[in-house]
């Protein structure tokens, strides 16, 4: 059963070939899985790489008090764009072209040159699989992604058919060869939206079996350079509905995530939970216009803190117009940013005003 938003977007548009893949027959072959090894991880505070070392951070304007389109008319242009990551100096980022259905994603770079973002290309890594969910550690030296590319080269180049999380090594010729990342993280189910803490812990979302509902939240904490066994996170965060895109705290002070509970503004909407004590409060949704009846997903924040990023698909038809659109005003909308398709927001953080 397809259930709609609100805006009337079908949910299972949003998420069918990302989040609600079929779950058909598992085989666990044995020997062929490229993994690394967590030890292998950086906590945000180890010392950036040589090409960023005392990087002066991109120019920008005071963030916006509320809700803008990030980048209009080249990184926002009416595709769907979704998930940007930066690097520590901000001065790149990467970020989804979807395909208008949400089933394949490829991750594109800009870069910020002489006051305005360059020319996009695709990632050297992505075009052929689906790829998503970009994350760059604090210190620039880790990128994790999520793909359903074969691992270490096996399934004669077919894709896979779950998603599983990814990790490249920064090198002084640009990012290494992705490789999978070891189990405890990744399961037989789908695994999506890494992001880290300063110590080292990974948070994700997955359907691995033992959920809460299909889809919840999970975090594998980094001891003595293993990860642990991944843990739920419980009934603050993860109910019966599904809850997606988990962003930490460097400090893990807060978690923004997606969720498509009741109780919104529409389809998916993004909700926060504060970390009190070690506890996870219940959770609830942002405040500061983020949330719309459309829907909300891929929080992250800059590197500064200053500023916060999220996609929505609200669109011009979501309310009454003032006037009966030409047909070239009509063409115009439907080929811009704030057509329905994904778009990429920013906000000053301070409007979240998270708090108990």
């Amino acid at each position: 059963m397809e259930l709609a938003g609100q805006s009337g977007t079908p949910i299972a548009i949003l998420r069918v070939s990302r989040w609600r893949m079929k779950r058909g027959p598992r085989y666990l072959i044995a020997g062929i899985l490229s993994v690394i090894s967590p030890a292998l991880i950086l906590s945000s505070g180890s010392s950036p790489p040589p090409d960023e070392r005392g990087a002066a951070a991109a120019p920008s304007p005071p963030p916006p008090a509320e809700p803008a389109i990030f980048g209009e008319g080249i990184i926002s242009t009416g595709d769907y764009e979704s998930h940007p990551a930066f690097t520590p100096d901000a001065k790149t980022i990467y970020f989804l072209k979807d395909t208008p259905d949400f089933s394949f994603w490829t991750i594109v770079v800009s870069t910020f040159k002489d006051g305005r973002w360059g020319t996009l290309e695709v990632a050297p890594f992505s075009g052929r699989y689906s790829d998503a969910d970009p994350f760059i550690t604090a210190d620039g030296s880790k990128f994790f992604f999520i793909s359903n590319r074969p691992v270490d080269g096996h399934m004669d180049g077919k894709q896979k058919g779950d998603l599983d999380i990814w990790m490249m090594e920064r090198t002084p010729s640009g990012w290494s060869e992705p490789k999978s990342v070891a189990a405890p993280v990744n399961s037989p189910g789908n695994e999506w939206f890494p992001t880290l803490s300063a110590t080292g812990t990974i948070y994700f979302g997955s359907d691995r079996d033992g959920g809460r509902g299909r889809t919840d939240l999970y975090r594998c904490r980094l001891v003595d350079g293993k990860y642990a066994e991944a843990e739920n996170l419980g009934d603050a965060v993860n109910t019966r509905f599904e809850e997606f895109e988990p962003l930490i705290a460097p400090d893990e002070s807060y978690l923004i995530f997606m969720t498509g509970r009741p109780g919104g503004s529409g389809g998916f909407d993004l909700f926060y939970s504060l970390n009190v004590n070690g506890v996870w409060t219940k959770a609830q949704g942002l405040g500061g216009k983020i949330n719309s009846p459309g829907n909300e997903l891929s929080p992250k924040v800059s590197p500064d803190g200053r500023r916060f990023y999220f996609t929505s698909t609200r669109g011009f038809g979501a309310a009454p117009l003032d006037h009966r659109l030409s047909f070239q005003e009509l063409s115009k909308k439907l080929n811009s940013p704030g057509n329905g398709l994904g778009d990429i927001y920013e906000v000053d953080f301070s409007a979240l005003n998270l708090r108990p």
